[in-house]
């Protein structure tokens, strides 16, 4: 697996683990840049996620609000794929610095 395939994946969800396990051997520094970032924001995905589901069990009528919300994570999804595509170190909008001292496991 090349490491722009890598960088591609790394944005989509669970295929995050089949961009990190499959390719350790031809990973460099453009892909184990995306990797994070796709982690990232995976990860900040599902903090959001839980924190819905709370606030729509207690307000049900924030839903509509809160559901648009949502829909900014897919447009950082593309964001981050097309700047893999481009093959570009850049990070995501809002997001893209939180955790960028993390998830160090990936560098090995």
């Amino acid at each position: 697996m090349s490491a722009k395939l890598q960088s591609i994946l790394s944005y989509l969800g669970i295929l995050w683990l089949v961009a990190f396990f499959a390719g350790k051997e031809e990973r460099n520094d453009l892909s184990r840049y995306h990797l994070k970032q796709g982690l990232e924001l995976f990860v900040v995905a599902i903090i959001y996620n839980i924190i819905l589901g709370i606030a729509l069990a207690i307000l049900p009528s924030l839903a509509a609000i809160l559901g648009m919300v949502g829909i900014a994570f897919l447009v950082l999804m593309v964001l981050g794929i097309i700047t893999a595509a481009n093959e570009v170190k850049k990070p995501l909008p809002l997001i893209g610095k939180l955790f960028e001292d993390k998830f160090d496991f990936i560098d090995k």
